[in-house]
């Protein structure tokens, strides 16, 4: 075996503070890079949102009454009185 000491992964892990700085730096390098959406296209994204939760929340709601029907005659064919 060579000469070499094993470092222990908790010995890899310490963090220094000259450590600690490069990653907030780099961090705030990288925030620097993003391409942050206008006013206007963040409330066109918003109404999109909106409209299309309604549109689904519709559907749902018809799907569910159609469906409610449907069961309602199906139930309403076997519990037919005796006659």
């Amino acid at each position: 075996m060579s000469g070499k000491k094993a470092i222990s992964t908790r010995e890899k892990k310490k963090k220094s503070p000259k450590n600690t700085g490069k990653f907030f730096r780099d961090t705030r390098g990288e925030f620097k890079k993003i391409s942050w959406p206008s006013k206007k296209q963040v409330w066109n994204n918003v109404l999109v949102v909106l409209v299309t939760v309604a549109v689904f929340a519709v559907l749902v709601w018809g799907l569910d009454y159609i469906l409610a029907v449907l069961r309602d005659l199906i139930v309403g064919l076997f519990n037919k009185p005796a006659v």
